[in-house]
């Protein structure tokens, strides 16, 4: 393979990462390293192929087993495209259902043909309790625009592109194989698919018809959402190639806001429902008690009968999470915790002494509990 970096390491995640902590990562790099977005830097364009080449590898469950096992060594032989000939417009066709995720697309054409422009995707952090309420963030980003000094074209004011003399102006070649059984159509790579070619660049934006430019938004994130889950900010993405900017044609991609809930120390989410864990004193399952439980917004009192057992749920109707689309509540999931005291002093073991010799040790049923069930099963009974 043509690299030898980790696959890992390129994407920026563990070895333990998901298929879609894999996408996510990729996703970010490849429009963080888009040509378009770093025109003229070479580094850049390496870094696009190189995530390129990670995600195809470690995107099939097959190659990522082979790789995990052998590294780069165990790949050779195996099928795969060497990225760093191809085209970058030609990576994106490949992976395009990677940029088009939550409803998005990744440029191309919209609705009726209309051209559209990339949609970009950026991250907020917010608390359990923000998610209780819902809440808004400012949010800070970078996007590319049509160049105001040549409006898009990417020549110099006064100049107009060329027509492309290696493809004709169709923005494509084809090239034979086989002594001419098939043809292979790709993207042109003199003029990257344009059809155009500039030949005094714009001095703003280097040819590309397209300055890096940095905005503020405030997004509301709706009360109920959860984790990974995505807002979509529209027409706040980046506009069509310049063809269509140039014509007055196309519409801007959106921006994709992901939330990220931060955890709790004291609860776990279970989609509306909070789940907590509730210590409690052996006297007080044996006896019975009323215990104050906390939840997100205050407290509940939590009746617990006498003879109660270690891991005994109760819920709370109503104090949990709101449903992201009725607004109703989930409940709050209480957990009952035995907590045995590390130290006693001289008076608190004499009280256990005198209860342990009135106490009627539980006996062990083989027929009725668990290890007795395994030996059933072990020795070939019912």
């Amino acid at each position: 393979m043509p690299t030898t970096r980790d696959y890992y390491e390129v994407l920026g995640v563990e070895k333990t990462a998901s298929s879609e902590d894999i996408k996510r990562s990729y996703r970010r790099l490849a429009m963080k390293y888009h040509p378009d977005r770093n025109p003229g830097d070479a580094e850049s364009e390496a870094k696009f192929k190189e995530c390129a080449e990670a995600y195809e590898v470690l995107s099939d469950t097959e190659r990522r087993a082979t790789y995990d096992k052998y590294g780069h060594a165990g790949l050779r032989g195996t099928p795969g495209h060497d990225f760093r000939s191809m085209h970058v417009e030609d990576i994106f066709s490949m992976f395009n259902d990677i940029f088009s995720g939550m409803g998005g697309r990744a440029g191309g054409r919209g609705a009726g043909g209309v051209p559209r422009g990339y949609d970009l995707e950026t991250e907020v952090e917010i608390s359990l309790e923000e998610v209780l309420t819902g809440t808004d963030r400012d949010v800070e980003f970078r996007r590319l625009d049509v160049c105001s000094t040549c409006e898009g074209s990417g020549a110099k004011p006064g100049t107009k592109p060329v027509k492309c003399t290696v493809c004709n102006g169709q923005g494509q070649v084809a090239q034979s194989g086989l002594g001419g059984m098939f043809r292979m159509i790709t993207t042109c790579p003199q003029c990257g698919g344009r059809g155009k070619m500039v030949t005094e660049r714009c001095a703003d934006c280097k040819g590309s018809g397209r300055v890096s430019v940095k905005r503020v938004l405030n997004v509301k994130l709706p009360k109920g959402i959860r984790d990974g889950q995505a807002v979509r900010v529209s027409g706040e993405g980046e506009p069509p190639g310049p063809e269509a900017s140039a014509e007055g044609k196309g519409v801007r991609g959106d921006l994709h806001v992901v939330v990220r809930v931060q955890p709790h120390e004291q609860f776990e989410r279970d989609g509306d429902d909070l789940v907590i864990a509730v210590p409690i004193a052996f006297t007080q399952l044996a006896l019975g008690a009323r215990v104050a439980v906390p939840t997100i917004d205050g407290m509940v009192e939590l009746s617990v009968p006498a003879g109660t057992q270690h891991g005994a749920v109760f819920k709370s109707h109503g104090a949990g999470l709101p449903n992201l689309r009725s607004g109703k509540r989930g409940d709050l999931v209480s957990v009952i915790q035995l907590v045995v005291p590390k130290k006693l002093n001289e008076t608190q073991k004499k009280a256990l002494q005198e209860y342990a010799k009135m106490e009627e040790m539980p006996k062990i049923d083989e027929k009725t509990t668990w290890w007795g069930r395994l030996k059933d099963t072990l020795r070939g009974g019912s």
